[in-house]
């Protein structure tokens, strides 16, 4: 992992196309501005857990829900 010490106003650039801008920090908390294509999503990792979890479980219940006794084709 790469540890940058960045103040407001000071920007990370990642690859061509995202710009991570330190817009304030008060405290402990960091506020961040992300400026990225559209095509690149971008989410907080809490979300991105719940969602990945959310289609885990819908995976498993559709799985669950195929019938067993299929016949089997030769």
């Amino acid at each position: 992992m790469l540890i940058i010490t960045r103040r407001p106003g000071e920007k990370i650039l990642l690859g061509d196309d995202v710009i991570v801008e330190v817009i304030e920090v008060s405290g402990s908390s960091v506020r961040i501005g992300i400026d990225a294509p559209r095509s690149i999503p971008v989410y907080r990792e809490e979300i991105w857990r719940s969602v990945k979890e959310e289609n885990a479980a819908a995976a498993r219940t559709a799985a669950e829900a195929l019938p067993t006794d299929l016949p089997v084709s030769s």
